[in-house]
């Protein structure tokens, strides 16, 4: 199967032009999007509008999602209603995240080296849970830092380390590199891709593992965040029956492929953007054996989450907020 319909956007055209992957097949009318699609299209209706959302338990297969707001709302009231109240049985502290800084963000952790690679470290010293994150390919963004910092540091029932190691030796994609709308940015972004493939980065997570607990021996058990590029290698990861990993998260990952759903082994959370494919995303949430949350944040850019979030945007804000209070509600229910 050509990996070409599951690459995003403008990263679809970069890998076809390197020779990556195959041009995509003409559209049809089953790879367009339909009411039965997982997204986040509702119709509005007057008891919607009078009554609340009520919270779902994590153990649904169909949990709140952005199609349970009404469409027609303002964008003012949108961001409000967005936010998704704490879950039954799970810790208010939970959803207590600090205000996110849009710009000048001062990062709250450090760098180390760890298992040979330098590696950005945040939350208590004493938590008993590890998160390892894998960044999209722009690297160390304030964005993915300020994510990383809020999960260490927003439930206080659960205590978090974070660490996001930096697989290109100092050297990630410039974020100018996007869009690829000249033939150099292309040859550029795709000679990238093929230098850092997620199988290749995927081998090198449980040594890297490994080594961080050899250093932090009191954490117990380990969880894994994917962006984007990051989020293949998520799949490929935990796929493997031998996976340190409890559970695992992708955010608006890349190359999303349904057939690698049915081999994951630990309860995952996917948090898809409107660039992916919804066909794909649906499938791939079909063919999860184990316990998952899977959701489309339908307004929201290949990114948001990560690197190519823009902050000064109230609702990206809001729905960035949203994305990690979703990944801590999941964790707190599975790690």
């Amino acid at each position: 199967m050509s990996l070409s319909r599951h690459l995003p956007g403008s990263r679809r055209a970069v890998a076809v032009a390197s020779g990556l992957v195959s041009p995509p097949p003409p559209p049809s009318s089953s790879s367009l999007p339909n009411s039965n699609t997982t997204t986040n299209s509702t119709t509005s209706t007057a008891s919607l509008l009078q009554q609340p959302v009520q919270p779902r338990s994590f153990a649904s297969q169909s949990n709140i999602r952005s199609r349970d707001i009404p469409h027609k709302l303002t964008l003012k009231h949108a961001c409000k209603m967005s936010t998704m109240p704490a879950q039954h049985g799970h810790s208010e502290a939970c959803c207590n995240i600090p205000p996110v800084v849009s710009k000048g963000y001062t990062p709250k952790g450090t760098y180390e080296e760890l298992g040979g690679l330098n590696s950005y470290v945040t939350g208590p010293q004493e938590a008993t849970k590890g998160i390892i994150t894998i960044f999209d390919i722009f690297g160390f963004y304030p964005q993915t830092l300020q994510g990383a910092d809020i999960l260490a540091t927003s439930d206080h029932s659960q205590k978090y380390r974070v660490f996001i190691p930096d697989w290109f030796a100092g050297e990630p994609a410039p974020l100018e590199w996007f869009p690829p709308d000249t033939e150099e940015k292309q040859k550029n972004l795709g000679a990238f891709f093929q230098k850092h493939s997620p199988p290749s980065v995927a081998d090198k997570v449980p040594g890297y593992v490994s080594a961080v607990a050899a250093k932090y021996p009191q954490i117990k058990s380990w969880a894994i965040l994917g962006f984007c590029w990051g989020g293949k290698v998520v799949s490929l990861v935990v796929s493997k029956p031998d996976t340190v990993f409890k559970a695992a998260v992708e955010a608006h990952p890349a190359m999303v492929d349904p057939a690698d759903a049915a081999n994951i082994k630990v309860p995952l959370a996917l948090l898809a953007s409107k660039d992916e494919n919804p066909e794909d995303v649906k499938k791939f949430e079909q063919n999860l054996k184990v316990p998952k949350y899977v959701e489309i944040f339908g307004d929201q850019i290949h990114g948001w989450m990560a690197a190519r979030s823009n902050l000064d945007d109230e609702r990206v804000r809001a729905e960035y907020v949203r994305g990690y209070e979703t990944v801590l509600k999941f964790l707190s229910k599975y790690l």
